[in-house]
């Protein structure tokens, strides 16, 4: 048995866990194990033979749980296998992909060092029921593509097991 590949996200009102959540079933079918942690829980990468790290980004800024843990953890992250993704954008329009995006790898500048596997953005989640005001008179709307998620999990999987990340003997 390997060690497992640890996806660490950073969430506000859960939709990130549910994209994490859904990453991770993609790389148990491809036959790796995985550990889904809050990245705020995370005190080393000791026994992780790779890692997933996601956050959603809010009003051009990557979750500071996520970034915290990508300052906290750069020198271990050095070392192995990397994958980034966010949420954010309402839409999936490319103009507002390409903004979020931006603003992720905004938030990457801060470790230089690190060259991930596999970037993506996802499109983001508004429940004006869990915002406050002003927020809270948004338009509901949920941007996220299961399909596109799944797809971009799948494509992590077989990038960590090129490496030999997570995969059961």
């Amino acid at each position: 048995m390997t060690d497992p590949i640890l996806i660490a996200y950073a969430t506000k009102h859960g939709s990130t866990m549910e994209v994490a959540d859904a990453i991770a079933t993609a790389l148990r079918d491809s036959g790796h194990e995985v550990e889904l942690v809050p990245a705020s829980e995370v005190h080393e990468l000791d026994g992780c033979s790779g890692i997933v790290l996601g956050g959603a980004l809010y009003m051009g800024r990557w979750h500071k749980d996520a970034a915290r843990f990508l300052k906290r953890h750069r020198l271990a992250l050095a070392e192995l296998p990397l994958a980034v993704f966010a949420i954010g954008p309402k839409t999936i329009v490319e103009s507002d992909v390409a903004a979020s995006r931006k603003q992720l790898d905004h938030a990457l500048e801060a470790a230089p060092e690190l060259t991930p596997l596999a970037v993506a953005i996802f499109g983001g989640v508004v429940d004006p029921s869990k915002l406050r005001f002003p927020f809270k008179r948004m338009a509901a709307s949920d941007a996220r593509d299961w399909d596109a998620i799944g797809a971009w999990g799948s494509e992590v999987a077989a990038l960590f097991a090129r490496d030999g990340a997570g995969v059961s003997a």
